[in-house]
């Protein structure tokens, strides 16, 4: 396998200048370098770090996900509950907090399963993935914008995901994580 540390392949930032700001996204431009010697300025946009979690039933056969419209892209999708950490959170706060203020339930345990960034050739915008274990109801949601909430099949996600009723990036990374490495499906030696 191939050495890949850091080496000859890295963009070199020379300097960065902010072009917009406000409290949910920046922009600015990089003066980068490419190892090619090719000098020019690279636009990156910084949006706050997330936390969703996969949020299984206490039998691990059901995930609690949300049926809910997102305007940007003009879809519906279902999705795992998230959202973006306040200042000073750590990201498995963020994860236990989201899960209980959208759906009034509570998780029983929070493991974290990665942190990926969807965007990663432009946009600084670390998901954290969590796994909760069980959950018990609480409350009333909080967050009632959230879409409606439903506990949906584990073994349905997979026909959820080839006909396009999942396209959220976070809710894919995790669910296809549960299914494939972390979850009561996977194949043992990889849960461990």
């Amino acid at each position: 396998m191939t050495d890949h540390g850091t080496g000859d392949g890295r963009w070199v930032v020379a300097g960065e200048r902010l072009v917009f700001d406000n409290e949910w996204v920046t922009v600015g431009l990089a003066d980068v370098e490419l190892p090619t010697g090719e000098r020019f300025e690279h636009h990156i946009v910084t949006m706050k770090p997330a936390a969703i979690t996969v949020v299984l039933d206490d039998s691990g056969e059901r995930v609690l996900m949300a049926w809910r419209h997102r305007f940007a892209p003009d879809l519906w999708n279902w999705e795992l509950p998230g959202g973006l950490l306040d200042p000073g959170e750590v990201p498995a706060e963020t994860a236990a907090r989201e899960v209980e203020e959208e759906t009034g339930y509570r998780p029983r345990s929070v493991e974290h399963l990665v942190t990926f960034e969807p965007n990663v050739g432009m946009v600084r915008n670390a998901h954290h993935v969590f796994l909760a274990r069980g959950a018990e109801k609480v409350a009333e949601a909080t967050e009632l914008n959230e879409g409606t909430f439903e506990w949906v099949l584990l073994a349905d996600v997979p026909e959820l995901i080839r006909t396009q009723k999942i396209v959220n990036s976070g809710s894919l990374v995790g669910l296809l994580h549960v299914l494939a490495l972390s979850g009561p499906g996977a194949p043992a030696s990889r849960r461990e």
